[in-house]
């Protein structure tokens, strides 16, 4: 029987290509998606064609009381996962001065609240399926340096951290390993606006990363070689920092 990894955000940029490397790999894959339908099709359509069971799910993160109904049917149906890769999250940028409280609010709601939300569903039963298991989840090289016209989101993605720090304390001695990884400018909808020389200017390699090079990592820390890996931030950002 395959390992079982749920994929927030996967119907598009870095959740996809995670989606796509673990198929290939061989787990079984939830897809989570909040709206776009369409797109979240088209990555389970490719999972699938690489042989394994994959299906999807539907929730907002950051409304708790759906993403635990959401998940906890799920669960129910089909057991608990053994992997869990929270990548969904948002950005709103702006400078602080200009940054109103909600839209703060909904940065720091999805990103981080979405976080608690998501593995405060999973975790028990990963616990009491007595199979270990991963909890991998998407920060960011702003939680970690910081950046302009990012406060709201680069506190989110620095609470992140500590989550996953703290948690992976809790976890270790049941055979679960929880990391983070912070990725730097990977060519995604997010980055899409970004000049090529900025990013040549600021990033020693001269380039933006790609999806797959975030989500070989994902495939990585999953695997049995990483069991000794845990409370670990890595990062993927060419050099940023």
């Amino acid at each position: 029987m395959n390992k079982t990894v749920l994929i927030t955000g996967a119907s598009r940029g870095i959740g996809r290509a995670i989606a796509v490397c673990l198929a290939r790999a061989g787990y079984d894959l939830v897809l989570h998606y909040n709206s776009n339908i369409d797109a979240a099709t088209e990555t389970l359509n490719e999972v699938q064609s690489c042989g394994v069971n994959a299906r999807l799910l539907c929730f907002d993160i950051a409304n708790r009381e759906q993403t635990t109904s959401v998940l906890d049917a799920d669960i129910t149906e089909h057991g608990a996962y053994w992997g869990v890769i929270c990548n969904a999250g948002i950005n709103k940028d702006a400078p602080f001065p200009a940054i109103e409280g909600d839209t703060w609010d909904k940065v720091v709601h999805t990103n981080l609240d979405g976080l608690y939300n998501v593995l405060h569903a999973t975790v028990m039963p990963m616990i009491s399926a007595r199979q270990g298991g991963r909890i991998i989840a998407l920060s960011s090289v702003s939680g970690i340096m910081g950046n302009r016209g990012q406060t709201n989101y680069a506190a989110s993605k620095a609470g992140i951290i500590g989550v996953c720090k703290s948690l992976a304390i809790e976890l270790a001695r049941r055979n679960i390993t929880v990391n983070c990884i912070a990725p730097g400018i990977i060519e995604t909808d997010m980055t899409s606006g970004l000049p090529t020389d900025i990013i040549e200017q600021s990033v020693p390699m001269r380039r933006a990363g790609k999806p797959g090079e975030v989500a070989s990592l994902v495939a990585y820390l999953l695997s049995n070689d990483a069991g000794y890996i845990t409370r670990q931030v890595i990062s993927v950002n060419g050099g940023l920092i």
